[in-house]
């Protein structure tokens, strides 16, 4: 029982909350180097939270979905012919995407109240398109953080999830500016 001792968990958190501080500085000073275009698109100001959080949220769900797996010693086959891994993004794809969808709707009626000048299907391709750019970034590091966590005995449960709530938010936030580069908005 020495694994989950005050010491053991203090010497396994620290690193990672260190890791996950840089990263969220790192996010922050992204934003910041882009506020006067942000400014300028409140619309858009208002998405970043909400699409920075479907890529972490769904991420740390199929965090925990792997990390049970392991800890039941049904997820420590070969990613590609296990059907654990394949379902957990699949339904964790899903989810995200339609987050994205239930969010650009939103945001286009609140759009419509603040008179922002963006259509619908603007909303809906800047959603969508940032959300598939992270989901696929998010969820390819998930797994690759989960197996290797795994494979070198650590618990999953301690890296995961921290790691990819804040890695979700740098993701997220590179790919609403890629998105709004793609569409010549900013």
């Amino acid at each position: 029982m020495s694994y989950y001792t005050i010491r053991s968990i203090i010497n396994r958190g620290l690193p990672i909350l260190f890791l996950t501080s840089l990263l969220g500085l790192t996010a922050g000073q992204m934003l910041n180097s882009q506020l006067d275009n942000l400014i300028a698109i409140p619309t858009v100001l208002l998405l970043i939270p909400a699409l920075i959080k479907i890529g972490g949220d769904t991420g740390s769900m199929l965090g925990a979905r792997l990390a049970s797996a392991f800890h039941m010693g049904i997820g420590t086959t070969h990613i590609q012919k296990n059907p654990v891994v394949k379902n957990s993004v699949i339904a964790a794809f899903i989810v995200g995407m339609s987050a994205s969808v239930v969010l650009s709707i939103i945001a286009w009626i609140i759009g419509s109240f603040v008179g922002n000048g963006f259509g619908f299907f603007t909303l809906f391709k800047i959603c969508t398109i940032s959300s598939m750019f992270e989901l696929l970034a998010v969820f390819s590091a998930t797994i690759a953080i989960a197996f290797a966590s795994h494979r070198f005995g650590i618990d999953p449960d301690d890296t995961v999830i921290p790691i990819i709530a804040t890695l979700g938010d740098l993701v997220g936030i590179t790919a609403i500016f890629v998105t709004l580069h793609l569409m010549q908005i900013i």
